[in-house]
C-alpha cells in the first residue's frame, strides 16, 4: 500500500491537492470513531479502468450511514462521479478507493450534532497478499478476540470505530507469526477473518455464514456466492463451527483487499490436502476474469471510469 502517487483527494465536493486534504483536530469522528466508509477496487482492463460493483458499495455506504444517523450531503450519482474523477485525476489504473463520511468539527459533547464531511482517497494497489503467499495458502490462527455481537454494535454497518475489534485481532495474530486471524462470534461459531468473510468447501458444496454470525455482508462475499452458484455448485448458508473449518476440504477468505485467498492451515492444522483446491481455484479464475473485463456475463458488475465535470471540479 502506498500513497506516493496520490496527488489528488476529493474532499467535500472538490478535488484538492494531497497536502490540502485535512480535517480539524476537533473532528467528532476522530474522537469517537463516528464515521462510515467503503473499500472499493478499480481494475485495469483493455477498455480502461473499471470499478468493481460500485453501485453495491455505495448502497452499503448509504445503509451504514443511515444506521449511525449520518446524512451524506451528496447523492450516489455525485459520489459516483467524484470517485471516477478522482481516479482520472490521479491517472490510476489499478487502485483501492476509500470513500468515508464522518461527523466533523462542531462540538465534542457526546450528544453534539456535527456537520458531515465526505472524503474520497484512492491509491495504487497491487495485492494485499503477494502472489506466492496466495498460491501457497494463508496460515491463520483462531483469535482470542471475539467478533462483537449485533446487540452491541451493528455488525452489518461498515463503521470506522468498529474496526478496533479487527485491529486487535490481526495484530495479535501477526505478533504470533500468522498471516491472518479468524474470529469467532459470541456463541463460539465462526464469524469471519479480521477483515474478510470466510468460505468452506466440503464434499463439493460451498459453505458460508450470514449476518446471524456477526459478519459484515461483504460485496466480494455476495459475488462469490453468485459465481459459485453459476458454476453449478450448491451454496449452503448457515452457522459454521470450528469443526466445520477443521474438517473442510478447502477454505478461503474473501474481501475487497484480499480478493479470494485460500487458507492452507489453521493453528498448524492443514486444511484438506493443503495445496489441492479445485473449487477455490475455479472461483478465483472466474473472479479474475470478471475484474479483467473478460466475462461479458458479469459486465454489469463493472463501472467504467470516465472523467466528467461538476462535483469533481478542482478546488
Amino acid at each position: 500500500m502506498s500513497f506516493e502517487r496520490t496527488e489528488w483527494v476529493w474532499h467535500n465536493g472538490q478535488q484538492v491537492f494531497w497536502d490540502e486534504a485535512k480535517i480539524h483536530s476537533s473532528a467528532f469522528g476522530l474522537h469517537y470513531g463516528t464515521g462510515v466508509f467503503e473499500g472499493i477496487r478499480a481494475y485495469e482492463t483493455v477498455e480502461g479502468p473499471v470499478i468493481f460493483r460500485l453501485r453495491e458499495h455505495l448502497d452499503r455506504l448509504s445503509a451504514s450511514a443511515k444506521v449511525y444517523g449520518i446524512e451524506i450531503p451528496y447523492s450516489r450519482e455525485q459520489l459516483t462521479e467524484a470517485i471516477s474523477d478522482n481516479i482520472s485525476f490521479n491517472d490510476f489504473k489499478n487502485c483501492y478507493i476509500r470513500p468515508i463520511a464522518y461527523f466533523d468539527s462542531g462540538g465534542l459533547g457526546i450528544r453534539a450534532i456535527c456537520p458531515v464531511s465526505v472524503t474520497i482517497i484512492a491509491w495504487e494497489w497491487a495485492n494485499a497478499i503477494n502472489a506466492e503467499k496466495k498460491a501457497r495458502g494463508l496460515r491463520v490462527t483462531v483469535s482470542p478476540w471475539k467478533k462483537f455481537h449485533s446487540s452491541m454494535l451493528p455488525t452489518t454497518a461498515k463503521s470506522t470505530g468498529q474496526y478496533l475489534n479487527s485491529i486487535l485481532a490481526v495484530r495479535e495474530a501477526a505478533m504470533r507469526g500468522y498471516d491472518e486471524a479468524i474470529m469467532l462470534d459470541v456463541n463460539g461459531n465462526l464469524a469471519e477473518g479480521a477483515v474478510e468473510n470466510i468460505f468452506l468447501v466440503r464434499n463439493g458444496k460451498v459453505l458460508t455464514n450470514d449476518e446471524k454470525s456477526s459478519i459484515l455482508l461483504g460485496i466480494t462475499r455476495a459475488s462469490v456466492i453468485e459465481i459459485a452458484r453459476n458454476l453449478g455448485f450448491e451454496v449452503e448458508i448457515r452457522a459454521l463451527s470450528l469443526d466445520d473449518l477443521f474438517e473442510a476440504d478447502e477454505a478461503f477468505l474473501t474481501g475487497t483487499a484480499i480478493e479470494i485467498a485460500p487458507i492452507r492451515e489453521v493453528d498448524g492444522r492443514i486444511i484438506g490436502e493443503g495445496r489441492s483446491r479445485p473449487i477455490t481455484e475455479m472461483i478465483q479464475k472466474t473472479f479474475f476474469e470478471i475484474v479483467a473485463g473478460r466475462s461479458p456475463k458479469y459486465r454489469p458488475w463493472l463501472h467504467p471510469v470516465s472523467s466528467t465535470v461538476g462535483v469533481g471540479a478542482i478546488a
